[in-house]
């Protein structure tokens, strides 16, 4: 690609392989976004790409309990589509 991107091994429908490199990537995604646009997608378009969006909401001041919701009622009724990756959200809050 002819711009900065970082690529995380993650099956659909399930979570990431590497925590911590996810964790990584969403900070500095976020700082990223502070100057720069930053885009975030996955083959479907909800459930990586809405679990990512609502680390996001997370790191910008959304409470983590709130994060799905927000990222719902803002982006997509359906985004973060398991209970798994809603734990993984509330997670990342900590």
């Amino acid at each position: 690609m002819p711009w900065p991107s970082w690529w995380i091994r993650w099956r659909d429908w399930w979570l990431p392989t590497d925590y911590s490199e996810t964790v990584a990537a969403v900070r500095a995604a976020h700082q990223r976004s502070v100057s720069e646009r930053v885009e975030v997608a996955c083959s479907g378009g909800r459930g990586r790409t809405g679990t990512v969006l609502a680390c996001l909401a997370v790191l910008d001041g959304i409470p983590p309990a709130d994060a799905v919701a927000f990222v719902r009622s803002h982006y997509h009724p359906h985004a973060v589509e398991t209970p798994w990756q809603q734990a993984f959200v509330r997670r990342f809050g900590r």
